[in-house]
């Protein structure tokens, strides 16, 4: 079987930019030379591009297409694009490299979502014929899911509080993040409600940004970088579109195949979202999650789950952790669920 390991990570500053156009060539360029610079790679060594944004944020079609100017045009490249966060691009980056089509390839996502009504546009996600006509904003569905745990007896509101302060205090470290510091319990509890029972605190911060991700097979991982975060396994479940038709109790997910893990990077747009998958992944105490702040503290629309995979790779590469898992979520009340576990050899 072909070894594919993480060789490069970089992410963008999560802002409301008004330099940036849908297009993201501006938040992709920077992060591009982050990367060829920290492997030594130019984009010619690159045998496969894919990316991950979506027309809907944007407002028109074919919107990824403008993206490419940040790769260049020449030489032609081999390019392909998902209509999902970049973490599924990164799948499909990590088959092409399974396949033996290539041995370097560069996933990566973008996305400018302070250009729109982000709640209203999510919409468009639900089901086309008996929910999303009733325009159902995304952080009222989050809340209907939330509540339904409370009252099941999953967790309360302190505990989403908890998360909320534990993700800010641990972005106070990460440069890239939106929302960061130190606050108290009790304060986030004593702010009002915008969805009952979610407050500010539980909603990931809307911002701009983008993630890019280096893939490489075997040798080419060893000679790119001094500790390679080697993929161990992927998987991916999907639930029905319907919210009437599943358990928003649970993901489904399951624990990861290999064993336990250092760090655990989870896109949980909502605090109690985090709590709902440590439960379905078995993360107990002894994992360190979202040591970055998470996508509560920075969540770019379409780039959050590719950066979740990147900082969890990243904490392989850098010698703090030897397994790590990154997961990316899309879709209303984690709809679908792309996991990624790495280790260190």
């Amino acid at each position: 079987m072909t070894e594919v390991a993480v060789v490069g990570f970089a992410q963008s500053p999560v802002r409301v930019r008004d330099d940036a156009t849908t297009g993201g060539v501006e938040m992709l360029l920077p992060i591009f030379a982050e990367v060829y610079q920290a492997t030594g790679l130019t984009r010619t060594d690159i045998g496969f591009w894919c990316s991950g944004s979506s027309d809907y944020l944007a407002g028109r079609a074919f919107s990824f297409v403008q993206a490419v100017d940040s790769i260049g045009c020449v030489p032609p490249i081999m390019e392909s694009h998902v209509e999902m966060d970049g973490a599924w691009a990164l799948y499909e980056a990590w088959v092409k490299i399974m396949s033996g089509e290539a041995d370097i390839a560069l996933a990566y996502g973008f996305g400018k979502s302070s250009g729109s009504q982000l709640r209203r546009v999510l919409a468009l996600q639900l089901d086309p014929y008996l929910v999303a006509p009733l325009w159902p904003d995304s952080v009222s569905v989050a809340a209907l899911q939330a509540r339904l745990c409370i009252e099941a007896g999953l967790f309360s509101e302190k505990d989403m509080a908890e998360v909320a302060a534990r993700s800010r205090a641990s972005a106070a470290a990460n440069p890239a993040a939106q929302v960061s510091g130190d606050v108290s319990i009790e304060e986030l509890l004593s702010r009002p409600h915008m969805a009952d029972p979610l407050r500010a605190h539980d909603c990931a911060p809307v911002g701009d940004g983008a993630a890019v991700v280096i893939l490489a097979s075997g040798e080419r991982a060893r000679e790119l970088c001094e500790r390679p975060a080697w993929i161990t396994s992927f998987w991916h479940r999907i639930e029905s579109g319907s919210l009437g038709a599943r358990d928003l109790l649970r993901v489904g997910l399951g624990a990861p195949g290999g064993g336990p893990v250092d760090v655990a990077e989870l896109h949980a747009p909502f605090t109690h979202q985090e709590i709902l998958l440590r439960r379905d992944l078995g993360l107990g105490s002894e994992v360190e999650v979202n040591p970055s702040g998470g996508a509560l503290c920075a969540n770019p629309m379409f780039a959050a789950g590719l950066a979740r995979v990147g900082c969890a790779a990243q904490a392989v590469m850098s010698g703090r952790a030897a397994t790590a898992l990154g997961h990316a979520t899309s879709g209303p009340a984690l709809q679908q669920n792309l996991v990624c576990v790495m280790e260190a050899r």
